[in-house]
């Protein structure tokens, strides 16, 4: 058994999705989140700033003696998975390699589609993944850099945030998918427009299956939590309150003090 939390950030709310499904499924463990508020978004960002703001949030989780890392961003992950494990001696893992494995078990036309930011698509992430199980899948992508910025106003169904969505979604409904990856943490909280557009498509929320490879990596790491009424932290760059409200929303919960820091000190 091991006591220790589980670090967990995102470029601001996003992350919470992932946060969500890893109190369901893992309700043993305490989990300590950081949103970067200040420094959103992420996804129009070089790589080179995102591994330095992954870096800077690791060494703050560090802080709270974190036994595991998830990187509750589809960006981060994308661009800095691979370099902060290579700066840090701690378990990392990211939301990218579930999703897609995820998508290659349930497409049934071999046509997958990907949405994600600006940082993510140009990355190829997920087809690398998606490609290194098979060849014979199509994949179509194209990035939605309003999404994230929509999500964070609380304009989940708003009409703006539907004309958007139609506007984006156009180039994938001509191409059949019959699955399509929702690659920023944030999009899930758009699902129910989304999927009105796209109509009979699977779409795959990366916090299910990234919640499935952190259980079994605490498990064959003899990780896991003993203590049976966790309590979580929350922490952000900026925007204590509005943070707090939303993650009230998301998360189902009417007590969750959220604390402020300077995350440039890291």
């Amino acid at each position: 058994m091991d006591n220790r939390p589980i670090g967990v950030f995102d470029s601001g709310f996003g992350g919470l999705t992932i946060a969500k499904e890893l109190m369901n499924q893992l309700t043993n463990e305490k989990i300590v989140y950081f949103g970067d508020t200040a420094r959103i978004p992420y996804g129009s960002k070089s790589k080179e700033t995102i591994i330095k703001y992954s870096a800077q949030i690791i060494r703050f989780l560090q802080t709270k003696d974190v036994k595991a890392i998830v990187i509750a961003c589809g960006t981060a992950s994308a661009l800095a998975l691979e370099a902060v494990r290579e700066q840090f001696d701690l378990p990392i893992i990211g939301v990218v390699e579930p999703a897609a494995m995820s998508a290659v078990e349930e497409t049934r036309n071999n046509r997958i589609g990907i949405i994600g930011t600006d940082g993510t698509i140009a990355s190829k992430s997920y087809e690398q993944v998606i490609y290194k199980q098979t060849t014979d899948i199509e994949v179509f992508s194209t990035a939605c850099p309003l999404f994230v910025p929509l999500v964070e106003e609380g304009w989940l169904e708003d009409e703006v945030t539907i004309e958007v969505a139609k506007r984006y979604l156009s180039v994938l409904q001509d191409r059949e998918i019959d699955t399509l990856i929702l690659g920023c943490t944030h999009y899930p909280l758009l699902a129910k427009v989304i999927g009105q557009i796209m109509g009979d498509v699977t779409l795959i929320n990366p916090a299910n299956e990234t919640a499935a490879v952190l259980q079994k990596l605490l498990d064959t790491s003899k990780l896991k939590h003993e203590i049976q009424v966790p309590t979580h932290e929350f922490y952000v760059s900026d925007c204590a309150n509005k943070f707090e409200t939303f993650a009230k929303i998301i998360l189902g919960k009417e007590k969750l003090p959220v604390q402020q820091i300077h995350i440039e000190n890291y």
